[in-house]
């Protein structure tokens, strides 16, 4: 059973010394938007469970490099219920294959201004990257 909690999982990956982001488009069916992957956190279930689960579910990847979590939160309404999501990044391998589910359309590789700037549409999402990226500027020491 779902519960009123969500997470937020931000996939990165190192090449060429640069950092890029995974940004995820939802099928029209789910507004169409662009977004990192998002789920719910089932009943009896960490937050770090459901993020994996989350992962291997959208995107079909099981071997995760790092998994940070960026102490960042925030809430949504949606069918009159209020949510709290958590926001994560995940780093995987640049040699990692991404097979999205259905629940998207398609998928791109962008930097992290690139993806505020041109493809987000949320608030939290916005800000959960911004966050990140701070974050790996001081663990990497580099460009996003």
């Amino acid at each position: 059973m779902r519960t009123p909690n969500q997470v937020e999982v931000i996939i990165y990956k190192k090449k060429d010394n640069r950092i890029y982001f995974l940004i995820l488009k939802r099928s029209a069916q789910k507004g169409g938007f662009w977004q990192p992957i998002t789920g719910g956190v089932e009943e009896g279930e960490t937050y770090q469970e459901a993020v994996l689960r989350e992962i291997y579910e959208e995107i079909g990847v099981v071997d995760i490099v790092d998994l940070i979590d960026i102490n960042y939160t925030f809430e949504f309404l949606e069918n009159n219920i209020n949510y709290l999501e958590r926001v994560f990044g995940a780093k995987i391998s640049p040699e990692s294959h991404i097979n999205i589910s259905k629940e998207h359309t398609e998928y791109k590789w962008v930097d992290g201004q690139t993806a505020i700037k041109n493809f987000l549409k949320y608030p939290g999402n916005i800000t959960g990257f911004k966050k990140l990226i701070k974050i790996l500027k001081q663990k990497e020491g580099l460009k996003s």
